[in-house]
Parts: structure tokens; C-alpha cells; sequence
């Protein structure tokens, strides 16, 4: 197993690296236009710059600002999708009302609805959190939904002839039964969010990853572009890569169930 893991890792590894050697030779023999796709020095370069200082903000601010949205969205969505969704999954009343709406707008483009969040929030972080969270919320939802309504009823039914309660059961039987698929839904929702960021910083933003990227395009500054893409990918990487490492920690059984 471990060796298997190995071998995997490497293979990973010999990919990032042939990624950056086509990037590397491509770009410095002139095979694509390099004001299309800039060179690897010219990007490094750029992250050094931007590094102190982009339109009055240094890279880490920008960054900070980003991740207080977007984490500040996802904690709320964890607090009140999870149990919202375990209801649902657990009532057939609660679900039957809460599925249309989640429904309805889970499939939305986030900036049709986001002018009347900033129509009822202002512009600032508030409307950008509240988009945040609706993207967030859904996958969540669904998950815990779903992971409830697949417990097996073997689980429910042994529970009950030990005598054990309707709370016992809930407890004990079927939140641990559905926390699998809870934590699939919630790495989800990072990445949803994630690509939701840049439409949230799109609106009367000064600061953020995504407001860079975007304030970027229009000096054609594609070595920042680049810079942005980069620090969100490896981003999206680490907090998947956390997520991973809890759900093995706080989830043994996953997958065994």
C-alpha cells in the first residue's frame, strides 16, 4: 500500500513538473505569444512585485481579504446547512419544504441573483459573504440530505430493538453513518465557493485574489493573471488537502459502512 502510494505521488510529481517544462520551453522559444501566456521568469518577477505591493495592497492583504470572505461563508454555511440538512433528511415534511428553494436557485449563475444582494447588503463584504454562502450552502445541503437518506435501515432497526431512543439513533446511528458524504459536500462547497469568489470581488472591490485577477485583465497584466490563478490553485489544493486530512481524522470508518 505504501508503495502503491509512492509510486502515486511520483507520478504527481513527474506531472507537475512536465506541466512546467512545456510551460517553461513553449514560452521561451516564442511557440505561443507572450502576451498571451507569460514566461515562468516574467511570473516570478510579477510575484515578487506583487508580493509588496499591487494598487495599494500587498499580495498577503489581497489574499487575506479573499479568505475572510470565503472562509467567513463557509463557516456559516457549515452551522446551518449541517443541521438544516440532517433535518431534511431526517423529516420528509422539512425536506419537502426546503428542496424547491435550494433547487431553484442552486442552479443560478451567482451574478444573476448577486445585484439584489448588493441591492439589500451594499457593496461591501457583506453582499460578497452572502453570495459566498449560498454557493456553499447547496452542496451541503444535498450531502447531509443525501447521506441520511442512504443510512441503512438494518442500522435504524438494530438501534431500535437495543431500545435505543429517536435522539440515541440520530446521535449515534445515523450522523456518523452520513458524515462521509457530509465531508464530500463540504470539500464541494469549497470549490463552488471558490470559483464564486471572483464573481463576489467583481463589484465595487478594492482588494481580494479575485478583484487582482480581474483588475489585472484590464491593464493586460496576463503575468499577474497568472500570479492570481497560481496562489487560488495552490490555495484551493491546501484547504482541500486539510479538509482531507480531518475527514480521515474525525471519519475512520468511511467507506467501510
Amino acid at each position: 500500500m505504501k508503495n502503491k502510494q509512492n509510486i502515486n505521488t511520483l507520478i504527481s510529481l513527474t506531472t507537475i513538473v512536465v506541466i512546467f517544462g512545456i510551460w517553461y520551453i513553449a514560452t521561451n522559444f516564442n511557440w505561443v505569444d507572450g502576451r498571451l501566456i507569460p514566461t515562468p521568469q516574467a511570473t516570478w518577477t510579477a510575484f515578487i512585485q506583487v508580493l509588496s505591493d499591487y494598487k495599494g495592497h500587498s499580495l498577503l492583504e489581497h489574499f487575506g481579504a479573499s479568505m475572510y470572505r470565503l472562509l467567513s461563508a463557509f463557516f456559516l454555511a457549515i452551522i446551518t446547512a449541517v443541521p438544516i440538512g440532517l433535518l431534511s433528511g431526517y423529516s420528509d415534511k422539512a425536506r419537502a419544504v426546503l428542496t424547491p428553494i435550494i433547487e431553484f436557485y442552486r442552479p443560478l449563475p451567482p451574478l444573476a441573483y448577486y445585484t439584489l444582494l448588493v441591492l439589500a447588503l451594499g457593496i461591501d463584504d457583506e453582499s460578497k459573504i452572502a453570495l459566498l454562502y449560498l454557493a456553499c450552502f447547496a452542496p451541503i445541503y444535498i450531502a447531509c440530505v443525501s447521506g441520511v437518506t442512504k443510512v441503512k435501515a438494518d442500522f435504524i432497526h438494530s438501534a431500535e430493538t437495543l431500545g435505543a431512543s429517536q435522539l440515541q439513533i440520530f446521535g449515534f446511528v445515523i450522523f456518523p453513518a452520513c458524515l462521509p458524504e457530509m465531508f464530500i459536500g463540504i470539500r464541494t462547497a469549497v470549490g463552488v465557493a471558490y470559483t464564486t469568489l471572483v464573481a463576489s470581488e467583481m463589484v465595487a472591490a478594492q482588494s481580494g485574489i479575485g478583484w487582482m485577477v480581474l483588475d489585472a485583465k484590464n491593464w493586460f497584466r496576463n503575468d499577474v493573471i497568472f500570479v492570481g490563478i497560481i496562489v487560488m490553485g495552490l490555495t484551493g489544493i491546501l484547504i482541500d488537502f486539510l479538509l482531507r486530512v480531518l475527514e480521515k481524522k474525525l471519519v475512520p470508518w468511511g467507506g467501510k459502512v
